[in-house]
């Protein structure tokens, strides 16, 4: 059904008589033949809608009943004030009682004033909810649908409504259209409808058209929609099980779930095994379909050490940049070569009121000699302290300093302890959503003499390409991050890369300060590091309050349960914490009752009693107060992957909501609320570079395939003055144990040796 011209509808349906067929069901009379029947009438209610599916549950108005009629069926989409006709039969279930269950669900614009009313004031048109769709309905009555569509600048006439939200109207029932067709377009190939919108935004009136000539474009250009979903689709459509197309699209997907997982590229054997197994082809078609995407340029191949690899195109290009540009960079002297070191040391020490360790005043040293210095080690061990005196010594020269960091917590921390602005990479390089990329780049590069990039292990090849071509030939470059941590949740392990071709110079700083060692955090954080179990507060004093305690917990529910009650009541009792802004639950997965989805939905639900207006999208559930986490980089609202925000406002009439940024509201339309999911639970991946005053870990043995060191490292690492561990003792020593993390397939270590090598010839 497509929103459309006004139309009046009867069918034999609305005469249709329920109550024999009715009263036998109830009756559950099962010797009775059970007869279709067919039912229409006006949807009041929608009780539920699954966006994948199409599975709804409606109150529907039929007429001749005074009670409302459930109906169970699919729908593509479906709004109050619509009209439905469906077959189905009649069916007493247990515990919900009489309802009508259709096998076949059709749907049709309203035709009554008060259905119109509903249907407009529904939320679904962006610019009409429930104030001005009555204002339109008692203005134009049955015809207002002609009315937005035929004759828009009548809407004008109505006060409130101007030339902007007229436009705004035209647009949002232009686009209303197209995408139910869209959804029903994918319902009628089996294929959910949540992703319908962006399919729309990215094909414009052109999606069916495009999706019917090569499903498979919908994994490389939609976000959410997996080569699974496009294969659905294809084998519908009737391309063929062993078509070269979806060999190719097979091959492009191994590589593009690699990429996913860390990998840069992968040998030949494992993507010839990987995408026949996928595909349910012989290993013949598959090795046809790689040598078909090499030649059309979409996989590159290159032999590296006796072994062929193959990249996508795009890392590829990133991997043999970022190498160039650190090997171009570490070319000459920085202009400060001169400078007396050991003059400088004792200077900044008087003037900081510092006492440097030895390993500092070698790190000094070399940042002053060379052009490309990489910092690393744990909390605690003064790498800020470095960093600040190593720029407190560069900036007596006059030296154009640049600071910046992959996410704007980490940002905001190193602009903190530094006293210098910081941005975030992407503000950094200026990104512009027209072009889709950065204005800083090599043809206008950066001004800078020295560019300090904090929470290096974060950042990922394509990100550390663009950054690194944007720094000028002249500039010094100061990596600082931590090496143990886990890595980029994008492509690459660049910073460890670097490290391990021993050739980039590198400090790795050990000693935990004085000061430091008081932490429990931070004394645990180094043993979790080693391979050490964490020391834990055998005794909860009150006037003994420590900043780490594990909590022992037999099995999963007892451990939901204990977190609960941490984040909710103890926590905010003894620590003077909010159990929002202060606490972050991270926990090792997203799924099962320990992972991120169930535990928020617990959380929210304890936590946030705002009795405002809500709005459901794609399987969540939002209202004022919540507390959420972009999910993807979104260049035009300068918010991405893992920042953390709180909803200010939802706005039901203009179906938008405020989401507050460190500081900065930023506006989703319903729509786009995909990007987002809540935040009281996060995974440890999505924390990283980011601080939080106490954070709040599970640790269960159903977790086991993602207990490693560096995971709970990273998670207990994050947490400012508090670090609780709740779970069972067995998890927390198999995470303190295992140090297999999986080795990425990268190259960039072994390009740098190439390029160091070359040079040196």
């Amino acid at each position: 059904m497509n929103p459309g011209p006004h139309r009046k509808h009867k069918t034999e349906s609305q005469q249709s008589s329920q109550p024999g067929t009715a009263a036998n069901a109830a009756a559950g009379n099962s010797s009775m033949e059970v007869k279709e029947e067919t039912l229409g009438g006006a949807v009041e209610r929608v009780t539920f809608h699954s966006e994948e599916s199409g599975f709804c549950v409606l109150k529907v108005k039929v007429r001749g009943q005074r009670e409302l009629v459930t109906v169970t069926g699919r729908a593509a989409t479906i709004s109050p004030g619509e009209y439905i006709d469906c077959k189905g039969v009649w069916f007493n279930d247990k515990n919900y009682g009489l309802q009508f269950k259709s096998n076949h669900l059709s749907v049709v614009p309203p035709s009554t004033l008060e259905g119109i009313e509903k249907y407009l004031g529904s939320g679904m048109i962006k610019g009409i909810g429930p104030h001005f769709a009555k204002k339109l309905v008692k203005a134009f009555g049955e015809k207002v649908f002609e009315v937005i569509e035929e004759t828009p600048q009548r809407m004008t006439e109505l006060p409130g409504i101007g030339k902007t939200r007229k436009d705004m109207v035209v647009k949002g029932w232009a686009e209303q259209k197209a995408i139910r067709e869209i959804m029903v377009f994918l319902q009628s190939y089996g294929v959910g409808t949540s992703r319908a919108v962006r399919i729309y935004k990215t094909y414009g009136h052109q999606a069916i058209a495009k999706v019917s000539e090569n499903p498979y474009r919908l994994a490389l250009d939609i976000h959410g929609i997996g080569f699974k979903t496009a294969d659905t689709i294809a084998q519908k459509l009737g391309i063929p099980h062993d078509s070269l197309i979806r060999a190719e699209a097979g091959v492009r997907h191994v590589l593009q779930e690699l990429s996913g997982e860390g990998h840069c590229a992968c040998e030949f054997q494992n993507l010839i095994d990987k995408s026949a197994e996928l595909l349910g082809i012989d290993t013949e078609l598959t090795a046809t379909a790689i040598d078909t995407e090499v030649k059309a340029g979409n996989i590159i191949e290159e032999e590296i050490e006796g072994e062929r690899i193959f990249y996508l195109r795009n890392l590829h290009r990133a991997e043999v940049g970022a190498a160039e540009s650190l090997a171009r960079l570490t070319a000459g002297s920085p202009p400060w070569a001169e400078l007396d070191v050991e003059a400088a040391i004792p200077w900044v020490e008087e003037k900081a009121g510092i006492k440097l360790s030895e390993s500092q005043k070698r790190a000094i040293d070399l940042a002053v000699k060379k052009k490309v210095l990489v910092i690393t080690g744990g909390p605690g061990v003064g790498k800020t302290t470095l960093v600040k005196s190593i720029l407190k010594i560069i900036s007596a020269k006059s030296a154009r300093v640049l600071l910046c960091a992959p996410t704007g917590r980490a940002a905001k921390r190193l602009a903190e302890s530094t006293g210098m602005e910081a941005k975030t990479i992407h503000r950094l390089l200026e990104f512009d959503p027209k072009m889709f990329g950065f204005k800083r780049n090599q043809h206008n590069p950066l001004e800078a003499d020295i560019l300090v990039v904090d929470e290096a292990s974060m950042i990922d090849i394509t990100l550390m390409n663009q950054l690194l071509a944007a720094v000028p030939n002249n500039a010094a470059l100061l990596l600082v991050g931590d090496v143990d941590q886990l890595p980029s949740v994008g492509p690459g392990a660049v910073l460890a890369d670097i490290i391990a071709s021993d050739v980039i110079p590198v400090v790795r700083l050990t000693e935990i300060f004085r000061q430091a060692a008081t932490s429990k955090i931070i004394v645990n954080a180094h043993r979790i590091n080693e391979g050490e179990m964490p020391l834990n507060q055998e005794k909860e004093k009150e006037e003994e309050l420590s900043d780490f305690y594990f909590v022992a917990a037999e099995n999963p529910d007892v451990i939901s349960e204990r977190i609960m009650q941490a984040v909710c009541e103890r926590i905010p009792k003894r620590f003077g914490l909010d159990p929002i802004k202060d606490i972050q639950v991270l926990t090792p997965m997203n799924r099962g009752g320990l992972g991120s989805r169930s535990l928020n939905i617990e959380l929210q639900k304890r936590l946030n009693k705002d009795k405002g207006p809500k709005v459901s999208k794609y399987g969540w559930s939002y209202g004022a107060g919540d507390k959420v986490i972009q999910t993807v980089n979104n260049y035009d609202k300068e918010v991405f992957n893992g920042d953390i925000g709180t909803i200010t406002s939802i706005d039901p009439e203009e179906s938008e909501l405020l989401i507050e940024f460190d500081g900065r509201e930023v506006k989703y339309e319903f729509s786009e609320l995909d990007e987002v999911s809540l935040a009281y639970a996060a995974s440890i991946h999505k924390s990283q570079g980011s601080e939080y005053p106490a954070v709040v870990i599970p640790l269960a043995t159903q977790h086991y395939m993602m207990l490693e060191r560096n995971l709970l490292y990273t998670g207990v690492t994050r947490g400012k003055k508090l670090v609780v561990v709740v779970g069972q003792p067995r998890a927390l020593a198999m995470a303190v144990k295992n140090k297999r993390s999986a080795t990425r397939l990268t190259a960039l270590a072994h390009r740098l040796r190439q390029i160091s090598t070359s040079t040196d010839n």
